[in-house]
């Protein structure tokens, strides 16, 4: 029986609104216990920080290149890491010693598979230097080396998470975060996984333009809208959903309505039933209809995101919970799969599957940074 470590995973997504982080113990196979977890928020100065380092992105060719302020930006980003994890270990009476691996995510600033070109801030060793803590980051990169899209990297974990839970297959996993993604686990134990379209980016970025705000809170803007069909249309008509090849996306392959198309709340309505109907059409390429869909990520708060993917699934007679409903966290569970995903990477396992990511061949990754005693910079 393989050993158990104990890891913490960081995860900074693409809403870019601060850092989950997550404790699990783990065989990286079936073995999972869950542990504390914590949110830190970035303040709205960084957050705009890293927006333009999205937009300094977009000239690179070379993924290891940091011009302007890319750099600083790394740095800062991966100081603000290491301090999230000092506190969050003294939150829980934990010390260094305590961790076996961080799991590090960092920051994608760019992503274009089809170049196999993709680009996650943070400094691993740094932060294994500011931590007293081993940190396997920059898992990406190998899965696009053998012919993968470099996402998802989670339906390993929902796999296993599937497993503990004694969930029935055939069901879905959905991640609403900044892009939706889905995994799928069938009856005779397959995982099939993609990114399934938008998820809150899009109402995120029409909010924060029109009011200054980061999101939607409960969905309140949009329930006071409705739904413009030829908007709607014009997005569920992209050909990322009727394409039979899947690919990843990045949070700037869909745009958020001009101005003109849409007042305030009418937007934020078209755009919460775009995310809800996203999943739906792009669960039609899945090998088998789903009997449930098990949601995760900040897109699960929004009322107005569920009722339209409850009421699109019962005309599939699939069901719809949010992961508490199975007894998993739905907030925890991308910084949970990152300190999985470590630990994969130190035992060689592979962290992402032909079915997948498009991978070649089951492949493991990650870029390993040695323990060394903290210091403070």
């Amino acid at each position: 029986m393989a050993q158990m470590k104990t890891a913490i995973g960081l995860m900074s997504g693409t809403s870019m609104d601060g850092i989950d982080i997550a404790l699990v113990r783990t065989d990286g196979r079936d073995r999972v216990e869950r542990g504390p977890f914590m949110g830190v928020a970035y303040e709205p100065a960084f957050r705009n920080r890293l927006k333009l380092a999205l937009d300094e992105a977009r000239t690179l060719t070379d993924r290891m290149e940091r011009p302007g302020d890319l750099g600083a930006v790394e740095r800062n980003l991966t100081l603000r890491h290491a301090v999230a994890v000092n506190d969050f270990l003294a939150l829980n009476g934990l010390s260094p010693a305590d961790i076996d691996v961080i799991g590090f995510h960092g920051q994608t600033v760019l992503h274009r598979p089809n170049e196999a070109l993709t680009v996650q801030l943070g400094d691993g060793a740094l932060l294994a230097r500011l931590t007293g803590i081993a940190v396997v980051h920059d898992m990406r990169a190998n899965d696009m080396t053998f012919g993968g899209q470099g996402a998802p990297l989670i339906p390993v974990y929902h796999a296993a998470l599937a497993r503990s839970a004694k969930q029935m297959a055939p069901l879905v996993f959905v991640n609403i975060g900044g892009i939706s993604n889905l995994t799928f686990i069938g009856t005779d134990g397959d995982i099939v996984a993609y990114d399934s379209g938008p998820g809150n980016t899009l109402i995120d970025q029409w909010v924060e333009s029109h009011t200054g705000g980061a999101f939607d809170e409960d969905g309140a803007i949009a329930n006071a809208g409705r739904i413009i069909p030829g908007l709607a249309d014009r997005y569920l008509d992209h050909s990322f959903f009727s394409s039979n090849q899947r690919r990843s996306l990045d949070r700037n392959d869909f745009s958020p309505p001009a101005d003109a198309e849409a007042a305030l709340a009418d937007g934020a309505r078209t755009l919460a039933y775009v995310t809800a109907a996203a999943i739906l059409k792009s669960s039609r390429h899945l090998p088998e209809r789903p009997r449930a869909y098990v949601i995760c990520g900040g897109g699960r708060l929004n009322p107005v995101i569920m009722d339209d993917l409850r009421k699109l699934a019962a005309q599939e007679d699939a069901t719809v919970i949010v992961a508490e409903e199975a007894g998993l966290d739905g907030d925890a569970m991308e910084a949970e799969a990152w300190a999985y995903l470590a630990v994969r990477s130190l035992e060689g396992l592979p962290l992402t599957l032909p079915g997948t990511t498009g991978v070649t061949k089951p492949v493991t990754g990650g870029v390993f940074n040695a323990a060394l005693t903290p210091v403070i910079d």
